[in-house]
């Protein structure tokens, strides 16, 4: 509940959210930042009471079992601080082994097979402080892995790391969770990219709701009879806001960048015709028309489907 002066407002996090996730599944969970996702994870892995219905991992009733699912699972979240800064990579793994109960042995095999699976045994002895954000997240995974979970929570393991390093971790968590340990998967992300490389299936979510869940190449088949175009405009300024209330528009996004001064609108309609009457628009706002061309549907085109605007403009009324 959020306060504001003498009013008090209800926001619900969640609102009727029911998923079922199987046994050995990669499962993403897509929305916009405030979607519900974080509220869900915290649930499911015991850290947030839930208000109304049941939620059971594993078998256990996450507010009866508590204790039994926290001997099963592990939780890594992306943007977080995976250790003690005194303390080295070595010295902070061995402090987390020991609360998992390892014993003495099993933590150091543990601890050096972990460390050369996700390459940074060089950093073994350098203190966490010292390391950069990529290798900060590596020493977090290898943390989470450490009491070899059944199932396995990512909260946007990959926000903030550079191209190389985020695909460096989801190859290794896919090939974790399919040949070396065949554990389960609920990872919760904003990126498109990552969910359509990662997941068996997905769920995108919005304002607290599911909205479709199925595999990212069914949710992209929905959309094969949808034509979907990208326009660049020569503007960065522009309001396009005007996209949205046109008949005939499922819906759109866009993508303005500054340096090249260009904006690209991704634009769903229920007829090529109605592609015409956007162009005509710009043009009587004498917006240069870069490129129009019809494109194939994405992930990305099945959330603007389902909520009627991109990731980027949901975040901002979100934010604003």
């Amino acid at each position: 509940m959020r306060t504001f002066g003498k009013k008090a407002e209800i926001v619900k996090a969640l609102d009727g959210v029911s998923v079922t996730i199987m046994e050995g599944e990669i499962f993403g969970l897509l929305g916009p930042n405030g979607a519900g996702k974080t509220t869900l994870i915290k649930i499911l892995t015991t850290l947030l009471l839930p208000t109304g219905g049941e939620a059971y991992v594993g078998g256990f009733n996450v507010v009866k079992a508590s204790e039994k699912i926290r001997r099963i699972i592990s939780l890594v979240s992306g943007g977080e601080t995976p250790g003690y800064g005194i303390l080295t990579v070595n010295e902070n793994l061995w402090f987390f082994s020991q609360l998992y109960g390892l014993t003495t042995s099993v933590a150091k095999e543990k601890i050096k097979q972990l460390e050369a699976d996700l390459d940074f045994e060089k950093y073994a002895n350098t203190r966490m402080a010292k390391l950069s954000t990529g290798y900060k997240q590596r020493m977090s995974l290898a943390r989470g892995l450490l009491n070899d979970p059944k199932i396995l929570f990512l909260d946007e393991p990959t926000l903030g790391l550079d191209v190389l390093t985020a695909k460096r971790l989801r190859t290794y968590v896919v090939d974790w969770a399919k040949r070396k340990h065949k554990g389960t998967v609920l990872l919760t992300t904003h990126y498109m990219a990552e969910a359509d490389e990662m997941c068996d299936r997905v769920a995108i979510i919005s304002n607290g709701r599911i909205l479709a869940c199925d595999t990212p190449q069914k949710l992209k088949d929905d959309l094969k009879e949808t034509p979907i175009t990208k326009i660049e405009v020569a503007s960065v300024e522009a309001d396009f806001g005007f996209i949205e209330k046109m008949a005939g528009v499922v819906g759109y996004s866009e993508i303005r960048n500054i340096q090249t001064g260009v904006t690209s609108l991704k634009v769903m309609v229920q007829d090529v015709e109605v592609v015409s009457q956007i162009e005509a628009k710009l043009g009587e706002q004498k917006l240069k028309i870069l490129s129009a061309n019809e494109t194939e549907p994405t992930l990305e085109d099945a959330y603007v489907r389902l909520v009627g605007k991109g990731f980027a403009e949901v975040e901002e009324k979100a934010n604003a």
